[in-house]
């Protein structure tokens, strides 16, 4: 029960995730950046490693975004085995089409959520033909399985084995949401209280997707799915780290060993959730882009795009594996 890597892409202001599975079978979490040209990406201005430089200073990766379809052919990714849209905000969503026109995608997970289309008025940094094309994948009239997994579903390939049905699969669970909380959030239209929150078990600990759960969430998750999310090992943050109304008092009981938070003005993060707590936790802004690797000795060892922050945070060289700067393990 292990996986090989995860993936926390730097994607500007949203969340994309990639999970390689021992299976082979490759799982994309939500999509930004995907329209982003080469001259639309800034090279960063990285901060040179001295020993004044604070871990907790601005390293300004967050002008260097990852296109992740460019990121997919990269690193040699042809097919996507499952796409899971948490939820249809457009910072998720954000080259969906250039995705399924690039990649074949096998799988679309579909939340259950429903919206009316946003506006696309000029300047607007979102296309109209991603929210085109997210309403034909939920109407059926693209080439992919759409499946509608629901807080703790089991099925073949996400939480069952291929063939019997009655194994571990990719060891993919689900606690939000349930048939309630989309309900809910489809009549008052705050979408974030269904958004999908996906947990996934490895051999060093859970390593939890939360999309931009909200309250209500999470008020769902720690009575009916408690066990699931207890005591994690990474935890990717709701609303990308960001305050937005949330009551942290889950983190009592995730307790994970480590965080990330995307990109967002300092002022918006949530950082005094976590220092309060004394919880380890990092951002794109100082990392880049991540890689999370599950270890047999039930600790994760975190590799990072950014060798600065990697040596400021260390005060050391650290070493190298596949481009990426050895961080921390925990």
């Amino acid at each position: 029960m292990t996986i090989l890597r995860v993936h926390f892409l730097n994607v500007k202001q949203g969340d994309c995730f990639l999970i390689e599975h021992l299976s082979d079978r490759l799982t994309m979490i939500d999509i930004c950046g995907g329209n982003l040209e080469n001259k639309d990406i800034i090279e960063a201005q990285l901060v040179k490693f001295a020993k004044e430089v604070k871990p907790r200073g601005n390293f300004n990766m967050c002008s260097k975004p990852t296109n992740p379809i460019d990121y997919l052919a990269e690193k040699g990714f042809s097919e996507v085995w499952r796409f899971i849209l948490t939820h249809p905000d457009m910072d998720h969503m954000d080259g969906i089409k250039e995705l399924f026109d690039q990649k074949k995608v096998v799988n679309f997970w579909d939340c259950g959520i429903r919206r009316e289309k946003p506006d696309f008025e000029e300047g607007s940094p979102y296309k109209e033909k991603d929210w085109d094309f997210y309403e034909d994948l939920i109407s059926g009239r693209v080439e992919t399985n759409v499946i509608k997994p629901r807080a703790g579903d089991e099925g073949r390939y996400w939480n069952c084995d291929d063939d019997q049905g009655n194994g571990n699969g990719d060891y993919i669970h689900i606690a939000s949401p349930n048939d309630k909380l989309i309900n809910q959030a489809n009549d008052c239209g705050d979408i974030n209280d269904a958004s999908y929150v996906i947990v996934y078990f490895s051999d060093a600990g859970k390593i939890i997707f939360s999309g931009d759960s909200n309250n209500k969430t999470w008020e769902y998750v720690l009575d009916k799915h408690r066990d699931l999310v207890s005591d994690a090992g990474v935890l990717f943050a709701p609303h990308h780290g960001r305050n937005s109304d949330l009551d942290f008092s889950f983190l009592d009981i995730v307790k994970p060993r480590v965080s990330f938070f995307g990109c967002a003005p300092s002022g918006y993060l949530a950082y005094s959730a976590w220092q309060n707590r004394d919880l380890l936790f990092f951002t794109n802004n100082q990392c880049g882009n991540v890689h999370i690797y599950p270890l047999s000795n039930k600790s994760f060892d975190i590799y990072i795009e950014n060798q600065t922050y990697a040596e400021a945070f260390n005060q050391k060289e650290t070493e190298q594996i596949d481009g990426f700067w050895y961080l921390c393990n925990v």
